[in-house]
């Protein structure tokens, strides 16, 4: 009964052998490994730059902390919001003989 188990498992594994060598000629197979292969790199590039974040967040924090004390402010002083002027819209319906 091992023996024959055995026996299933090499077959097994001959058979997926060949699946994978007639994938691998075909050209949309090859495409597919293409771009599987590229969007990898651009993960791992991305992941580089987002890395970098963290020194960016911590230099314009040193900075905002350098403008407040040179301009003598606290930071809680609050811009004043744009006025808006209210304009009213009047619509007319046509009238119809």
């Amino acid at each position: 009964m091992a023996e024959r188990k055995q026996d299933i498992f090499g077959m097994l594994a001959d058979r997926g052998e060949d699946v994978v060598g007639r994938i691998a000629e075909l050209p949309r197979a090859q495409r597919l490994l293409e771009a599987a292969t590229s969007l990898k790199d651009r993960v791992d590039e991305l992941q580089k730059k987002v890395r970098g974040l963290d020194a960016l967040e911590q230099r314009v924090a040193a900075l905002e902390k350098k403008v407040d004390r040179l301009s003598g402010s606290s930071g809680t002083a609050k811009r004043a919001a744009p006025k808006r002027t209210a304009t009213k819209r009047t619509t007319q319906a046509k009238k119809t003989p």
